[in-house]
């Protein structure tokens, strides 16, 4: 039996590849992209095939932590999951706060290293955090974050949870789902279907002087849970009795 240090370690270090990664990702392409100027504040100044390769790594780097640690911990990597597993009763209540916890420090630590990786600039690009575009309504954005993690949780469902599914595949169709999922919304609100993926870049900015984008936070925490719920209670829904 795997203890939840085990887990815990885990899912930080899990996470911490996520945002590392993906946040990373963000700020290094705008860096590219802008050179020294300044960014538009209306617009990143990313294109969708920028925006593709970002989301690229995301999905990659999530790949990697599933083949990685899902032996060990399931590879929940993600508040949103954990909390819709639990509601399935797929998943501990015991273990549900240790889970998110573990989440949000590995966050916070990716924001953290990379910021001292990068330096300055990597807070003046507020760390790769996500927030709505403009124009893009705090109701709106909810719902997009919603429906971008509905994807996900119906992918984990599938082949990570299900026992019918095909072994082996989970890393690689999970991963996929995220790419393709950010790669929509990513241009309507950063892209996040994961509140832990939020809450690193913010705590690390608000830690390291830069942006305070906190009022923002509640879209991606709502919308992710709210998705993975939907996305949960009807996968188990359509597919009980099919076995």
């Amino acid at each position: 039996m795997v203890s939840i240090g085990k887990k815990f370690v885990a899912e930080s270090l899990g996470t911490f590849l996520l945002v590392f990664f993906g946040a990373g990702a963000v700020v290094i392409t705008r860096m590219i992209v802008f050179g020294a100027a300044t960014p538009n504040p209306f617009s990143i100044g990313i294109s969708m095939a920028d925006w593709l390769g970002i989301n690229i790594v995301f999905g990659l780097a999530i790949a990697v932590g599933i083949y990685a640690f899902a032996r060990v911990s399931g590879a929940h990597f993600n508040p949103a999951i954990t909390v819709a597993l639990w509601a399935v009763r797929k998943f501990p209540s015991k273990d549900v706060v240790p889970y998110i916890l573990a989440q949000l420090v590995g966050a916070t630590i990716a924001s953290l290293l990379f910021a001292l990786c990068i330096g300055s600039r990597a807070v003046a690009l507020k760390l790769g955090a996500t927030a709505p575009f403009y124009g893009v309504g705090y109701a709106q954005a909810i719902i997009v974050e919603a429906v971008g993690t509905f994807l996900l949780m119906l992918a984990v469902m599938a082949v990570a949870v299900d026992k019918r599914a095909t072994p082996g595949f989970a890393g690689l169709i999970i991963g996929l789902s995220v790419t393709a999922s950010l790669t929509l919304i990513s241009n309507i609100t950063g892209g996040s279907i994961n509140p832990a993926r939020t809450f690193g870049p913010y705590l690390g900015n608000t830690l390291l002087g830069g942006a305070n984008l906190w009022i923002y936070f509640p879209i991606y925490v709502i919308g992710p849970i709210a998705g993975a719920l939907v996305a949960a209670f009807i996968y188990t829904y359509v597919n009980s009795g099919t076995e």
